[in-house]
Formats: structure tokens, C-alpha cells, sequence
């Protein structure tokens, strides 16, 4: 299981699909067909939970569009041992699968006090310049944090000074990686614990525009969790997938084989489902990332 290291801290995967969730609105196509005949295979938007029994605290990395599914969710997972509310949120960016659960914590809805939601410069500003977000902050739903960020790459994957201390032991940090940045700009999160780090890169566009190599960052963290959007080009027939680069799976498959022994392999964890990739529902296709050395970020997980 992803992430099992200790009863102390551990991370639980409460979505694996892109921004538009699995099935995905307006498609009636055989990927998304069964998903909505089935409720079994329907799949939240990409969200982990990073939960530490020491200290009962827990926080949330990413506030999808299926964010009041995803709390009730990972109360049933942890059997209540922990409370209903994230004591934080973290927010990688301003595309609408990774913030825009924020609004459940209005006044319309659970009318929270105080959330702290750490975020980046340009995040911060743009919650704070534009409504609705703007109103979470005005009357006091969310409370901006300045995320802790690593500056250089070589300490991505170990170097827990860096690390915002959350509470004994825990901490999160972030990191800038390439991505569309209309409204903010957008970060990988490391987590760290007192044995163990993790790597969380829900988006970024091809390996080669980042100037760190992901290959080192994957040898030094523990656990990698990466942007598994689209599994080949050609997956959005009528689109050129230019508009919406990320590094197809087949092609980080590729990078890693090429400088990452087999044994190793097994550290990179693929999530962020686009509803057209069929590692969402191609079992023979799922297999033969496996047989790679590769796994699939699998929702309600505990890593």
C-alpha cells in the first residue's frame, strides 16, 4: 500500500482524476460510459490527506470541486479518529481542480473561522483580489498562509530544515515547477515526516522545460506522486495537446527506464487521471505500467 511506513504519519489518497473528475461532465464516450453506470468506478478529482496520530492533527493538499465528498470520505477511512476539519489546507495552484472546494467554506455552507490555506505569492494575491475567494478572506473563513518554499532543488527530497513546521516532526514544504500560469503560479509539495519524504507533483508541463531533474528528486524522496494526465498523445482528438502540455505517461515511463533501476521504479506513484487515460479503466493498459515497475495512485489508499 502507498505510503505505509508508520502508525504515526500517514497519507491517505482521496482522488486520483484530473480537474474535471471521472466520469467526466459532457462525456458519453466508452471511457467515461461504465463510470456512470457504476458508481464504484467514479473517481474524485486529485486530493491527498496527510494525517499525523500523534499530534491528531491532519491537513489537506488540494481543494477540489469534490472537497465535501472527500472530507466525509476520509472520515470513513480513518474511522472518525480524527476531526471532521483539516487543521490546513494546501493549495498548488489556481487551476479549478486545486482550489475551488475552498468555497464549501463559506457562509453559505460550513462557515468556517480561521482555516489556515497555504498558498503562494501570486495564489495569495489572486484569493484576495477576486470574489468569491475574496469574500472567504474579508470575513474570516480561511486565514492566507505563506507556504515555505525551497529554493534550491537539491533540497527537495531530504533536507526537512526546510520544511514548514506544522507540528513535532511534520512539515510541508513547496516547490516551483513549470506549468500554464494564468492566475498563479504553481508548486509541487514535499512532505516531510521524522522517517520518511514525499513528493507530490499533481501538474506540470513536460520534464524537460524544469530545470530540476525529476530522476534525482525520485532517488532521494521515498515516495513520488506524479502527473499521470495524459497516458499518449493523440488523446484529445480535434485538440492539439500543446494547449494543454504534461508529460504523457509513456514518455516519464521512458525517462525513468532509461535512468532509474527497476527496483526503484517502484517509488513513482502515477495520479491526476485525465478521463481519457485508460489507466483509469484499461486493465491491460494498467498492467503493463506495472510490469514496468510503476504504480497507480488507487483512491482510498493509505501510503
Amino acid at each position: 500500500m502507498l505510503l505505509a511506513h508508520s502508525a504515526r504519519a500517514q497519507i491517505y489518497v482521496l482522488g486520483v482524476a484530473q480537474d474535471g473528475g471521472y466520469p467526466h461532465a459532457g462525456c458519453i464516450k466508452k471511457c467515461c460510459a461504465d463510470a456512470w453506470a457504476s458508481k464504484d468506478k467514479r473517481r474524485y478529482v486529485t486530493s491527498l490527506a496527510y494525517a499525523d496520530s500523534a499530534s491528531g492533527k491532519w491537513w489537506l493538499l488540494e481543494a477540489t470541486p469534490d472537497i465535501a465528498a472527500q472530507l466525509q470520505y476520509f472520515s470513513e477511512l480513518t474511522r472518525g479518529r480524527y476531526k471532521y476539519l483539516p487543521d490546513g489546507i494546501f493549495v498548488t495552484h489556481a487551476h479549478i481542480g486545486h482550489y475551488t472546494g475552498l468555497m464549501q467554506l463559506g457562509r453559505e455552507v460550513m462557515n468556517t473561522r480561521d482555516m489556515p490555506v497555504y498558498v503562494m505569492p501570486r495564489m495569495r494575491q489572486y484569493l484576495t483580489d477576486n470574489g468569491p475567494w475574496s469574500q472567504l478572506v474579508r470575513l474570516g473563513n480561511i486565514k492566507l498562509v505563506d507556504i515555505a518554499q525551497v529554493m534550491d532543488s537539491a533540497d527537495m527530497a531530504g533536507k526537512k530544515k526546510a520544511a514548514y513546521d506544522l507540528a513535532p516532526g511534520v512539515g510541508v514544504y513547496a516547490f516551483r515547477v513549470p506549468h500554464r500560469d494564468e492566475y498563479s503560479e504553481t508548486v509541487g509539495l514535499g512532505v516531510c515526516t521524522r522517517e520518511k519524504n514525499y513528493i507530490f507533483i499533481p501538474d506540470i508541463d513536460k520534464w524537460e522545460k524544469w530545470q530540476t531533474d525529476i530522476r534525482n528528486v525520485a532517488t532521494a524522496a521515498d515516495v513520488v506522486l506524479i502527473d499521470g494526465t495524459f497516458y499518449r498523445d493523440g488523446e484529445l482528438p480535434g485538440r492539439s495537446m500543446s494547449e494543454v502540455p504534461h508529460p504523457f505517461v509513456q514518455e516519464t515511463i521512458k525517462l525513468f527506464t532509461e535512468g532509474m533501476p527497476y527496483r526503484a521504479r517502484g517509488k513513482v506513484h502515477f495520479i491526476h487521471f485525465n478521463h481519457t487515460n485508460p489507466l483509469l479503466w484499461d486493465t491491460a493498459e494498467q498492467q503493463k505500467v506495472m510490469k514496468a515497475g510503476f504504480r497507480l495512485a488507487e483512491q482510498g489508499e493509505k501510503l
